[in-house]
This record gives C-alpha cells, structure tokens and sequence, in this order.
C-alpha cells in the first residue's frame, strides 16, 4: 500500500496520517518535565526514568465522578440494596455498566412521544399533547434458555405477568423448560459432577442444575396429542401454525401460573422463537412425522408481525439477556425502524472472534440495529446475577404508580382508536 493509500484509508475513519505519527511519537517517547517540576530538584532520580514515572498530567474536568463504592457504615435513608445499587454508578468495572443498565432501563419505560416536539411535516394527528402523551415505547425482552433452566424464570415471570414487556424472543429451551417446570422441578447440582455417572443415572446436567429424564418424558406425554389435536385443526382449517401460534397454544394448554408462558397467552403477549424446532419440541415433531406427517411450521409469518411490531413503534427498548439467535433476531427486527433508541445487553460473550453473540452495542448501532442517537450499555456479566439487581430496581419499583402512569398508553398511535 502507498503513503497516499495509507493516508486515505486512515482519513476515512477520522484520523490523518501526521496525527497518527505524532501520537506514536507521544507515547514512545517521555514527555520532559517543567523547569519547575519538583522531581527536577531531585538528581538521584535519572531525568529519564523521572518524566516517564514521574510527568505531569493534564488537569481533570471539573464535573468527573470520583470512584467511591457502597459505604456499609453509613446508614441509608433507604433499603441496603437500593444503597448498594445506587452506589454502582461510581463503583466501576461492571457496577458501573450495570448501574448505566438501571439508568437505560428507566428511560426507555418513561419515554412518551410528548418528550419529543411536534415539528412541521410531523404526522399532524400526532401534534395534540393529550395523544402524544399516551404514546409510549415498545419494550423487546430477549433471553436464552439458560435463563429459565434457572431461577432467573420467576423474574421473567414476573416482568410478564405484570405487562411490562411488550413481546418476547426466546429459544426452544425458553419455551420447553418452561413448560417442563410445571410437571417437575429442576435441581441445584455442581458443575463438576461426571457427565458419565450422571448419564448412567439419566440425569441431565445444565451447569450447576440437574434435570432427570422423566423430567422429559412427562413434558413428551403431554405435548404429543396436543401436537395431534394441532394437526387437525391445521387439516381442517386449511392454514399453518407458526411458531408464535404454538407457543400461545401451549400457554394456554398448561394453565399453570407458575409459567411464563402461561402470563404470556392470558395477556396476549407475543413470543417468538424462530428456532422452535432447536430442542425436545424439535424431537416431539421429529417422531410426530413418522407418526403422521405433513405438520407445517411457518417461520415467515412470525417474521413479518415482529418486524411489523418493530416498524410499528414510535420508539423500542431491547433488554437483551445473552447472545446468539435471540438477540440477532430482536436487533434485526429493530433494524427494520432504523434501530432501537434504547438498548441494553447483559451477557458474557466477547467480540475479539467477530460472533454476533458477543458483539458490542457500537457494532450493532454500525448495522442500524440501535440508532446513532442512542446510549447503550453492554454489561459483561453472568445474567442470573445482574438482571435480578437491574429490575429491583426498575420493573420492580412503584408497580401502582406504573400501572396508573401506562394506563391507555399504546406503543403505535393508530392504535390509539381501540381504546375508545
């Protein structure tokens, strides 16, 4: 490559080939110190070792937050953990990320269309204050199964059962475990136990957690003749089912508050999960076709109403808890409107490989998956840890008042008119 080619290239990101050379040259080289630097007065230092140890360093803005954790000797005009959860902010490392997740969190559940001004070409139905007030952000929640395999299932419970979300993105374990629970429960093991021994024993591990085989065979007793009675009605009725369609199906078929799910069908809350077939509802269908086949699964359909769900939002929220399909498939939909305005990521992954899973926020605003005007905050963390703390103190603080706050509020203006 050329100088002239380097210096384009270069350019092209924002930086000039002579800053370049001159900031290579900072660093390589000690800056001197000031005639009237202290550390000059002193010979036994070597002048080198003394401006490169020893050299000034430029003033810090007036308004930077000093580093300072939870003080467990005060006494708080507060719960502990609130303390502890607001002194995150300045704690560092990933407090500090979790905090700014706290922090996006409320925003993108306070927003309303009235915080943004009325402009001229703006859709004039939108311009009255008593309409723009009623507009709020639509809330994507994607997870893992992982995170119903564990206890972090109640918290998601909980998010659903109250209405906090808007719709879901999962994988076929976050609809199966789920569903399994109810029949029988999972059990604290260790991740050291023998994979061998245990498969002796037909017991499944899952980290730290144990699920028996019967756990399985029982969720297989139940979901064949409901997998059956499906086929009928698609045959009868001449039409597909998709995978949401399934799985507000079984919601509705396990009649069981315990389930996400469950929460889920009685409030209309969509789920998706493009990869339904990825787990034991996979093998269900799997011998279902031997059985019977031609059962149809149509994924466009389910493609189509999230990314309509996405298109359709005057503004969208992601929280996002782990990587791989779900939270591709909930920035793709937001791809669609230019990206979300607020995003928040909770996952373990790293980006030096180039996976989506472990992808930065910056990478996604680079794909117009989250916009250019956002601020959104990855926190590198085990989520069965961080999200608990993050709705303690978000979804979880002054439920009434919330409600009262939502009440009539819609995420699409047009669908204002169903509300009178």
């Amino acid at each position: 490559m050329s100088e002239a080619e380097a210096v384009a290239v270069i350019a092209a990101v924002g930086t000039t080939m002579e800053e370049t050379i001159e900031s290579n040259l900072n660093i390589l080289e000690a800056m001197p110190l000031n005639p009237d630097n202290k550390v000059t007065s002193k010979p036994h230092i070597p002048s080198v070792s003394a401006s490169a140890v020893l050299g000034e360093s430029s003033s810090m803005p007036k308004d930077a937050e000093i580093c300072k954790g939870h003080d467990f000797e005060s006494v708080p005009t507060h719960s502990e953990l609130d303390a502890v959860m607001e002194s995150f902010l300045t704690t560092g490392f990933q407090a500090t990320n979790i905090g700014l997740a706290v922090e996006q969190i409320r925003l993108m559940r306070k927003w309303r269309l009235s915080d943004t001004l009325w402009k001229d070409g703006d859709d004039p139905a939108l311009k009255p204050d008593v309409v723009r007030e009623k507009i709020r952000a639509r809330i994507f929640l994607a997870y893992t199964s992982n995170q119903i395999s564990c206890g972090q299932r109640e918290v998601i419970k909980f998010l659903i059962k109250n209405k906090m979300v808007d719709l879901v993105v999962t994988t076929a374990g976050g609809i199966e475990e789920d569903i399994i629970k109810c029949f029988q429960p999972t059990y604290m093991g260790d991740f050291k136990l023998s994979g061998r021994e245990l498969r002796r024993k037909g017991i499944n591990r899952i980290g730290n957690l144990l699920v028996p085989n019967k756990n399985y065979c029982e969720f297989e007793d139940w979901m064949s003749p409901i997998i059956e009675a499906m086929h009928d009605e698609q045959d009868a009725m001449a039409f597909c089912w998709t995978p949401s369609k399934i799985i507000r199906r079984l919601g509705e078929e396990i009649d069981n508050p315990d389930s996400v799910l469950y929460w889920a069908a009685k409030h209309n809350i969509p789920v998706f999960c493009p990869a339904l077939t990825d787990g034991s509802i996979g093998d269900m269908l799997y011998f279902h076709s031997y059985k019977r086949p031609g059962f149809l699964l149509d994924i466009n359909e389910d493609i189509r109403v999230i990314n309509d769900l996405a298109v359709r939002s005057h503004c969208t929220g992601q929280v996002i808890l782990g990587g791989g399909l779900v939270k591709h498939h909930t920035c793709n939909a937001n791809l669609m409107r230019n990206g979300a305005d607020y995003s928040v990521y909770v996952n373990t992954g790293h980006e030096f490989d180039g996976s989506d899973s472990g992808a930065s926020p910056d990478e996604a605003i680079s794909w117009g998956k989250i916009r250019i005007t956002a601020k959104p905050v990855k926190v590198l963390c085990d989520a069965s840890i961080a999200f608990p703390l993050i709705v303690s103190q978000t979804f979880a603080k002054d439920i009434d008042r919330w409600r009262e706050e939502t009440k009539e509020c819609v995420c699409w203006a047009e669908d204002l008119v169903h509300l009178s």
